[in-house]
């Protein structure tokens, strides 16, 4: 098909940003892989389950409600079950390329004018002795398999490892009759406290989620870790334990705790792929952007977690101005994008450009640019707050499992920095660490970790796993070179 616009992820951010484009005049395409709109925040029940009251399970329900409204109510055309996993840049336009279906193995073609990319993140999980057991999950995990499916992990669970999205996983589990021995957060109090002024907006959020674990008497322990987790043909129970001001285990403190289910995250990391794929420049590990959140390649924007993870308030904003920015440029009513400058994450954006503000084609609200700033300091706190413990590697046992789809162990990462191995890559040429099914999105942090290196985006040809089929058609298609 062919569109103006393909907004690639219908999460809080492209569900704005199409929202947005599409109330210009522009034609939208919503590509996305999911059965339906809303992404991993927004994640709905099927029909057929008959959930009584979805909105139990979701914070900022109404804001849903909008956004599920205006689409439904609007000219955006919603590409659902549409895996993307490759964007070609053409001389005038864009060619998205996805694959069909739970199978993934037909083909499909979106001709785009411009892509807006709403990729979204994925969950960082750090590995420990038992981490690869049945029974441990990752917290995101765990509240996809709540939200989608009105089905509980477990029947006790262990919440542990950093980040504001342990406290609604352990409130939502808790509220669904699940046992939750302990939430474990390997962050002090004393670090949310010095970043008080900045995360003001969000202490009601916070605030509602603590009074409900009070309520349901889920013990927290601040400061703490999973050290292991036991179990032979599944998970039993888990050994957690305190840590000293710089990080590491303090001897002496070990606990058991006996479940059935561990939900475990330390945050999130960018999906960057195809971004990369297109030659934009990256700001560490996130898209680069301008005030109008444009990438550095003409034809591109981006929004939401991709550009720097910072909760679904600041996405829903950034996709609103990256979907009114999109219009302006393609409608005509404002200069062409090759002077854009992408601005390094953290930076302040600004005001709005003359090119948001003026011609026939209306910018971005200003609410939604004043909320964009006041959200990326709150974004900056709590990444501050929440930051890794400093020591966690050292807690990594030989015999520990890094790379999960190969089977390398911590063992055989070492065994190639005694080789000489210095970096990732030859971290993964020696031991076959990141070659698997993920391609070291999950083994990723832990590798660099090892090798004493800060974790870089790995580049990838491809986004997702593509049949061999699908590029020999492909290829047939286009003819001998």
């Amino acid at each position: 098909m062919r569109t103006d616009l393909a907004v690639i992820g219908a999460g809080p951010a492209g569900l704005a940003a199409a929202l947005a484009a599409s109330a210009r005049g522009v034609r939208v395409a919503l590509v996305d892989a999911a059965t339906q709109p809303g992404g991993q925040f927004y994640r709905q029940p099927a029909a057929g389950l008959g959930a009584g009251r979805p909105e139990a399970l979701h914070h900022r329900w109404r804001t849903w409600e909008r956004l599920r409204d205006g689409l439904a109510a609007s000219a955006v055309r919603v590409l659902a079950e549409h895996h993307v996993w490759c964007v070609e840049r053409t001389s005038q336009s864009f060619l998205v390329h996805a694959l069909l279906g739970p199978d993934q193995e037909e083909p499909a073609e979106v001709h785009a004018r411009a892509v807006l990319l709403a990729t979204g993140g994925y969950e960082q999980v750090l590995p420990f002795p038992g981490w690869t057991l049945p029974g441990v999950v990752t917290a995101g995990g765990a509240q996809a398999m709540l939200k989608g499916a009105l089905v509980v992990p477990g029947r006790r669970a262990v919440v542990a490892g950093t980040g504001p999205l342990l406290l609604p996983v352990a409130a939502g589990l808790a509220a669904a009759a699940v046992e939750v021995a302990a939430l474990v957060e390997s962050a002090a109090p004393g670090r949310l406290t010095r970043h008080a002024p900045a995360l003001a907006g969000k202490l009601p959020e916070g605030a509602g989620h603590a009074a409900r674990l009070l309520r349901h008497r889920v013990p927290v322990l601040t400061r703490h870790t999973v050290v292991r987790a036991h179990g032979d043909d599944r998970l039993t129970g888990v050994t957690v334990a305190a840590l000293d001001a710089e990080g590491r285990v303090r001897p002496g403190t070990e606990r058991h705790l006996p479940c059935d289910t561990l939900a475990t995250g330390h945050g999130m990391l960018p999906h960057t792929d195809l971004a990369e794929g297109l030659g934009c420049s990256l700001d560490g590990l996130t898209v680069a952007v301008d005030h109008e959140q444009r990438t550095d390649v003409p034809g591109v924007w981006a929004a939401g977690e991709a550009t720097g993870i910072g909760g679904v308030a600041l996405a829903l904003a950034e996709g609103h101005i990256a979907g009114c920015s999109a219009a302006v440029h393609l409608r005509g009513t404002a200069p062409a994008p090759a002077s854009a400058t992408a601005h390094p994450r953290g930076t302040a954006p600004g005001p709005a450009p003359a090119a948001c503000t003026a011609g026939t084609v209306p910018g971005p609200a200003p609410a939604a640019l004043k909320a964009r700033t006041k959200l990326k300091r709150s974004a900056a706190a709590l990444e501050s707050a929440y930051a890794l413990p400093a020591h966690w590697p050292e807690q990594i046992t030989d015999d520990t499992v890094i790379c999960r789809c190969e089977e390398v162990t911590a063992g055989a990462v070492r065994e190639a920095l005694d080789l000489g191995a210095g970096d990732v890559r030859t971290v993964k040429l020696l031991s076959r660490a990141g070659m698997g099914w993920c391609q070291g999105r999950m083994c990723g942090t832990a590798v660099a970790a090892l090798a004493g290196c800060a974790r870089t985006p790995a580049k990838r040809p491809f986004a997702r796993p593509v049949p061999l089929g699908v590029l020999a058609r492909q290829h047939s298609q286009e003819g001998p070179s």
